[in-house]
């Protein structure tokens, strides 16, 4: 007795499979984060992220135009300064790096692209943290909140696109929201960093933005236990005018992303982050894993578990594969 119903039927050659697929990953779903770095004149590689590279204001424009150019939807800027203090003035300088680099690639690439903006201050704090501290040595949400209104309105001004408060700051997306549309800037969207989590992930980012940071921020990055908490804070961010809800890292946090796909009425993305691609790349070197199809895999299922638009580091190299694999 053989049984009737046979699920290989529909796997039995790649036409098939093509035809019944149901997750798909396209170059414009792929958003790449990029690093700019102030005072340096060549490219500087960063060693806990094989092949990712702090950027000059030079080779981050040409990194963006090809970038563009493989098809990927957008691009996500991080700033790297080369001073830092306990507010993290850099941060609002319209001279600062990270606004100096947006003004450049707005000016290349016009709406070619989407270009996003990290907001948030552990980049130019001495201190590491996502915000200023009070005197106990604590980060202080309510001051914090006014240094993010203005730090939107220079991203705006320096040719953002979106802007991404990924601090975790309480009323952080409202706070922002009124500042950009009392500046003319109400077409300016917020890509909310809802569900960012206090995870080892972030290690190589450290590396990657020459962070001061000492202790942890577990105060107000969520705890890594909690899926509920998740939601929540979702929909406090959708409430308060988010266009974009995000989930932060992937791919330990699937569940939390299927959870928010399942509930929320805006694009919902995800981060594949920096430790994520750091093991993968590691496995890879030491001839553990098949690296196109273990990258692949990982953007599935982030794509299936329901993200709209993934950030990740091999954005380019995935949006090639893609296009050949069409070819």
């Amino acid at each position: 007795m053989y049984p009737s119903h046979r699920p290989r039927r529909l796997r039995r050659n790649a036409a098939m499979r093509r035809l019944v697929s149901e997750t798909s990953v396209e170059p414009r779903h792929l958003v790449l984060p990029m690093f700019v770095r102030e005072g340096v004149s060549e490219p500087v590689p960063i060693p806990s992220m094989p092949g990712v590279v702090q950027h000059s204001r030079d080779s981050l424009r040409k990194a963006a135009v090809d970038a563009v150019s493989a098809g990927i939807g957008g691009l996500m800027l991080f700033g790297v300064p080369a001073k830092r203090d306990a507010v993290g003035s850099g941060a609002i300088d319209p001279d600062g790096i990270l606004n100096v680099a947006l003004r450049d690639l707005s000016t290349e690439l016009g709406d070619d692209t989407v270009l996003m903006a990290d907001l948030c201050l552990d980049e130019f704090t001495d201190h590491g943290h996502c915000g200023v501290l009070d005197d106990d040595g604590n980060v202080d949400n309510d001051r914090t909140l006014q240094i993010y209104g203005e730090m939107a309105v220079v991203q705006a001004q320096s040719g953002a696109h979106v802007v991404g408060p990924s601090g975790m700051m309480d009323g952080q997306v409202g706070v922002i929201r009124d500042s950009l549309d009392a500046t003319g800037f109400a077409d300016t969207s917020i890509v909310a960093f809802s569900a960012k989590y206090a995870s080892a992930f972030y290690g190589p980012f450290r590396d990657a933005i020459d962070s001061q940071l000492k202790g942890d921020r577990k105060t107000y990055q969520q705890d890594p236990a909690n899926g509920r908490e998740a939601l929540r804070e979702a929909d406090l961010d959708l409430a308060e005018g988010a266009d974009l809800v995000m989930v932060k890292p992937a791919m330990s946090y699937l569940d939390v992303l299927r959870d928010i796909a399942g509930v929320a009425d805006v694009p919902v993305a995800a981060y594949q982050v920096s430790g994520e691609y750091s093991m993968i790349e590691a496995a890879v070197a030491s001839g553990w894993l098949d690296r196109q199809r273990a990258v692949l895999e990982t953007l599935t299922s982030i794509r299936r578990a329901g993200a709209d638009i993934v950030l990740t580091y091999w954005a380019v190299e995935a949006a090639q594969w893609l296009q050949d694999a069409r070819a």
